[in-house]
């Protein structure tokens, strides 16, 4: 602008000719122009490297958020992998394992003595046999569910939904015990019916000499 003034007093004192003036104006005009724009230019991508800048620092505030919560979630996951030591010493697990020793144990002795009385006939026995083999597999699926319960980098449960499975075992294995004894006792009156009448038979066959 100052060298425009100049000119311009310069031609009116007459020591520039008015051609060259004009001249030299349109080419300060042109330049202020192209200086304006350039601001303008300069001013856009000023902007556009700010919006970059934000959209950067959001898109990695957002990536390191989604990480730390990916993290954050992975270390949950894993640790839910891990039995709590106070999980393997709930009372129910040792529950458990004795309830299927004792499941065993009575039906072993039970079958033995049904085996023994004479009163039951082969096919009998074989369903008997079938009845205490289907319970014994059972109760081994007890097992082997508690294992894996028990059992690190099996399943991924809280400590609140293995007790809760725990409990649930335990439940099942108890109502295969008391099936196992009524069973039992139902057959065992079977037998002590059968034993009797064979009794009644044997003794009036003594009676009548036969």
């Amino acid at each position: 602008m100052r060298r425009w003034y100049l000119l311009l007093l310069l031609c009116c004192f007459g020591l520039l000719p008015t051609t060259g003036l004009v001249a030299q104006v349109q080419e300060l005009e042109q330049l202020a122009l192209d200086i304006e724009k350039l601001a303008q230019m300069k001013s856009i991508l000023n902007e556009m490297y700010d919006g970059y800048k934000i959209l950067t620092q959001g898109y990695d505030a957002v990536r390191n958020l989604a990480k730390g919560n990916f993290d954050l979630h992975s270390v949950f996951l894993n640790s839910l992998l891990t039995v709590n030591p106070s999980v393997k010493k709930y009372v129910r697990v040792a529950d458990i394992i004795s309830s299927q020793g004792a499941l065993v144990s009575e039906y072993k002795t039970a079958f033995a003595a049904f085996n023994h009385a004479g009163v039951f006939s082969a096919s009998e026995l074989n369903y008997l046999s079938g009845v205490y083999t289907n319970l014994v597999d059972k109760s081994l699926d007890n097992l082997d569910e508690l294992v894996m319960v028990l059992t690190d980098s099996e399943l991924r449960m809280s400590d609140a939904e293995r007790i809760a499975a725990i409990d649930g075992i335990y439940g099942d294995i108890q109502r295969k015990l008391s099936f196992l004894r009524q069973f039992n006792g139902r057959t065992g009156v079977l037998a002590e019916q059968r034993h009797h009448i064979l009794q009644e038979i044997n003794t009036l066959k003594s009676l009548y000499g036969q």
